[in-house]
């Protein structure tokens, strides 16, 4: 096959650590590895040099400008003042502000770029595929809708009624819409199903470095993420822990949330971490004795973390935000070194960002 013309719109890639991020900038790279032009639009910022990712292959990193209401660019630079901040709060669920500032730029972006074989628009914020849904013409044979999470349906955001008209416009003119599991295609409307394929997360398994891992002298787990109050929630998870009466060490990766309120109660026997790359942080997790995985009660979502656990080789132990009598026993067979009832990662390749980009190819191959 000759190569193909692909234009990708986000609103962030690398250096941002975020999972869109990361798919945005693991799924650019992997088809220009293999071979195929590749544009990137998004907010880049104004230091990050995107040269060192541009050599010896066809990518262009192209900036979609420099948000004045407050958007973050990849740099985590952003205009938040407080008047934005004001805005924000007041007038995200009525039309996405300040996302709502990604249409012109989008659509600007996009009048540019002639005879493209597949244009690819990564949610979130869903307004990217909203700006493209809203424009008259489309230069592109193929387009590819990357979602995440639902919209309307997600489970963690509950958005009004009135979306669901810009939801469905959308989900009517776009060729195909990508989900990372099965299970997420009940995020979307019925009569939309035969569009959506599932294509997961990807990730450059090359990159990867472990640690020569050695057993720790106190039992050592970690977790890596967000936290979400009754959705994915280690409240309950944490209690146990203030009540047992041996030594451990919990060592999180995260931004505050729900953990931060257990810093003073558990002590030294828990350390919080602040976000890191990911490289770096699948070599520190690589370290530990087990990883912790929190489900989501929402069947229509799977943390993409899953993934960097099991690339860790360490084992990983799922638990609920209720964590019942059954987990807890599970959880102290782990703490003794006992992981048979460890959760497995079936058919890691599938997350090889080589297959990946293949599977968003074959798309295209299939519509022409």
């Amino acid at each position: 096959m000759k190569p193909l013309k692909i234009v990708i719109v986000t609103k962030n890639v690398y250096p941002m650590l975020h999972p869109r991020s990361h798919r945005s900038s693991q799924l650019a790279f992997g088809l220009a590895d293999a071979g195929h032009d590749v544009t990137v639009y998004a907010l880049l910022g104004n230091s990050f040099d995107y040269k060192v990712y541009q050599k010896n292959r066809n990518i262009k990193f192209k900036n979609l400008g420099k948000s004045k209401l407050g958007l973050a660019d990849s740099e985590n630079n952003s205009n938040r003042t407080i008047f934005n901040r004001g805005m924000k709060r007041l007038f995200w669920k009525v039309f996405m502000y300040p996302d709502i500032e990604m249409v012109p730029m989008i659509r600007k972006a996009l009048k540019k770029e002639k005879d493209i074989d597949i244009l690819i628009s990564i949610a979130v914020p869903y307004i990217n595929h909203f700006a493209i849904a809203g424009m008259k013409k489309i230069n592109a044979k193929c387009w590819i809708s990357d979602c995440g999470d639902p919209f309307t349906k997600n489970p963690f955001h509950k958005m009004p009624h009135h979306f669901e008209y810009f939801e469905r416009k959308w989900s009517k003119k776009t060729d195909y819409i990508v989900v990372p599991i099965e299970e997420a295609k009940d995020g979307y409307f019925q009569e939309f199903r035969d569009k959506i394929k599932v294509i997961p997360q990807g990730f450059n398994f090359d990159d990867i470095k472990l640690a020569d891992y050695q057993k720790n002298t106190i039992p050592t787990f970690a977790y890596s993420g967000a936290t979400y109050k009754d959705l994915r929630d280690p409240s309950k998870f944490l209690d146990y822990l203030l009540g047992l009466n041996k030594p451990f060490k919990l060592i999180v990766y995260a931004k505050g949330g729900l953990f931060a309120q257990y810093t003073n109660l558990l002590g030294d026997k828990m350390e919080i971490r602040d976000y890191v790359e990911r490289d770096k942080l699948i070599y520190e997790l690589s370290k530990v004795d087990f990883l912790i995985n929190i489900k989501n009660k929402s069947g229509v979502q799977q943390p993409s973390k899953l993934i960097d656990y099991a690339s860790t080789k360490r084992p990983i132990m799922t638990i609920s935000s209720d964590f019942e009598d059954s987990e807890k026993s599970v959880f102290n067979e782990f703490l003794e070194g006992n992981y048979t009832n460890q959760t497995i990662v079936e058919n890691i390749e599938r997350y090889n960002i080589k297959n990946v980009a293949k599977e968003f190819v074959k798309l295209y191959e299939f519509k022409k």
